[in-house]
């Protein structure tokens, strides 16, 4: 017989790790209630700010049997893998400095951490997973002291730091703020929620605020830490949390570690590698992924909101505001954006809203089964990037308003009632000679290799403001679908009132749909693996509702997200929140 569930109390204000942890005595830390956490309890943290770094040692043992830490209801629980730092001393006009010695990171100093890794690209600098906040706003990194010394009338606020001898001294330069009389944070840990070893599965994170974390690069091809992430693991639930200002990542669905960890970047195979060792490893839907992470928010991290490399398969991710990712821009790489993920087996991203992110949903490699539907993006590079994936995957309902609305590297897509408000970039280049696994429908089984041949795909009843843009499909070597496609005049527009978003756009008298409801049957099978567009549970689509859930009719259906979008003329429509 398993031992009832427990609850273990944590307070910043009272608490004592030498307590039993409960509400009466509860404890002062929440890795010392992880400690004794067993599958089935719970760990209720209350008020307050934690800075330390949870590493789990246990997971829970299914889905009915998960260890859940949560935020007591109503209260703000913040946990921070920064350290405050006081005692600053003018150092030139606007500029301060303050000096630590190494006991004050715990054995790891980010200021001493270069940034590093496959396909990241330092633009000349070099750059560390340190980062400095001034009254919780992160100051860009300069990468010489001379330059964090140098006055001018519109200089900005910058930061430098030096290691040397055991100590590390911190210079800003804060125009205006004297940092004595300010709340200044450093990174002082790697991640704040983060287990060391894969396996811990079924854990619940629910309702924290969690920010500034010293996170390392994260490509496909090494172990991916976030500020929070799951290790390799299954099953996890991360919802209702805000996640800000990690150095790299946010959220981490992705790799486990080896010693081949960034040695990808510069060989003939590359990622092809990495995932015959994922293979070798047991890379199996049994094994890993089925997280749900939903209703976060997460902004503020400068090379991925949510990134998961052959560890997000069969996950949902939904409900989601991310935002302001990749924005400073002192650095570069390939593996920006709102979500990145490679590997994208049978995962739902849906109902998410994604703006000033580099790229703002990016699958790569091995997409198949996969659904984006009902998201919102805006003031992205691109919003929509496909890159070498054979498919079957299906693109719904979904509004992009950026000026660059997908970049098409793939086949075998349903890209059906979209609204694309900027350009199509449909990608082909006759010498790209990356091959390409396709898989056995639901299971990580490879299937086959491929090259990239150019179409398989199927645009059907969207509206589109450049109708143009499709016209290079009908060159493609492999059919492509295009029908019940409608053009606009104009700009959509965006606006903010009390009650949300709201999505402008003029609806012209020659728009009009002229289509029977599309379903799996209609959209036939992905050219290369021979698969239906179906479900992640096999089972047949139907597009019968619309991006607000509203359902459609069987004949006759409107082009586009909105089922009811029939009137003539000017059009305003809430997009933001969406239903609940």
């Amino acid at each position: 017989m398993p031992k009832p569930p427990s609850e273990f109390h944590v307070c910043a204000l009272k608490g004592d790790d030498s307590n039993a942890g409960t509400s009466e005595k509860p404890f002062l830390t929440i890795m010392a209630a992880a400690r004794v956490a067993q599958p089935g309890d719970t760990i209720t943290v209350h008020a307050g700010v934690y800075r330390e770094r949870v590493n789990p040692p246990c997971g829970g043992e299914s889905d009915a049997r998960r260890i859940v830490y949560q935020a007591a209801p109503g209260e703000r629980v913040e946990i921070k893998g920064s350290e405050i730092v006081t005692g600053w001393t003018k150092a030139g006009r606007d500029v301060w400095s303050a000096s630590v010695p190494d006991a004050f990171f715990h054995g790891f100093n980010p200021f001493a951490d270069p940034l590093c890794g496959d396909w990241f690209f330092a633009k000349g600098g070099v750059h560390h997973s340190g980062a400095v906040y001034i009254n919780g706003v992160e100051l860009p990194q300069s990468t010489s002291w001379a330059a964090a010394m140098v006055y001018h009338p519109c200089s900005q606020n910058l930061w430098h730091a030096e290691v040397q001898d055991g100590v590390t001294t911190i210079w800003v330069r804060c125009p205006g703020v004297n940092p004595n009389e300010a709340l200044v944070e450093v990174n002082a840990r790697r991640t704040v929620f983060y287990p060391d070893k894969p396996g811990i599965d079924f854990l619940t994170v629910r309702g924290f605020v969690m920010s500034q974390a010293a996170t390392p690069w994260a490509p496909p091809t090494a172990e991916q830490i976030g500020l929070i992430g799951t290790n390799w693991s299954k099953g996890w639930i991360i919802e209702n949390n805000e996640v800000s200002h990690s150095r790299c990542t946010g959220i981490a669905l992705g790799k486990y570690g080896d010693e081949f960890d960034n040695k990808a970047a510069d060989t003939a195979e590359g990622y092809i590698e990495t995932i015959q060792r994922a293979w070798a490893a047991d890379w199996k839907k049994e094994n890993v992924g089925h997280h749900i992470v939903r209703k976060n928010h997460i902004h503020h991290c400068e090379q991925a909101g949510i990134v998961g490399s052959l560890g997000a398969i069969f996950s949902e991710v939904t409900d989601n505001l991310i935002h302001d990712i990749h924005q400073q821009k002192n650095f570069d790489g390939a593996e920006q954006g709102g979500i990145k993920f490679h590997g994208a087996v049978d995962v739902l991203i849906a109902r998410n809203q994604i703006f000033r992110a580099h790229t703002g949903i990016w699958l790569d490699w091995m997409t198949q089964g996969t659904r984006v539907t009902c998201n919102l993006l805006h003031e992205n590079r691109e919003d929509l990037s496909l890159e070498v994936n054979h498919g079957p995957f299906v693109v719904d309902h979904n509004i992009f308003l950026s000026k660059l609305n997908l970049i098409d590297r793939s086949q075998g897509g349903a890209y059906v009632h979209n609204l694309f408000a900027g350009r199509i970039w449909a990608f082909h280049s006759p010498k790209e000679g990356r091959l390409t696994p396709w898989l056995r429908p639901h299971s990580t089984e490879l299937g086959g290799m491929n090259g990239l041949p150019f179409g398989d795909d199927r645009f059907i009843n969207n509206i589109l403001f450049d109708l143009e843009d499709l016209e290079s499909y009908r060159e493609a070597p492999l059919p492509v679908l295009l029908e019940g496609n409608v053009s606009l005049k104009g700009t959509p527009g965006l606006s903010d009132g009390k009650e949300g978003r709201h999505l402008h756009f003029h609806y012209d008298a020659g728009a009009s749909g002229s289509l029977d409801l599309i379903t799996t049957e209609r959209l036939g099978r992905a050219a290369i693996p021979g698969l239906p567009f179906e479900s992640a549970d096999g089972q047949p689509v139907r597009f019968d509702t619309d991006y607000f859930g509203r359902p459609r009719g069987s004949s006759r259906v409107a082009p586009g997200p909105f089922a009811e979008q029939t009137t003539l003329g000017e059009i305003s429509l809430r997009i933001w929140p969406l239903p609940a």
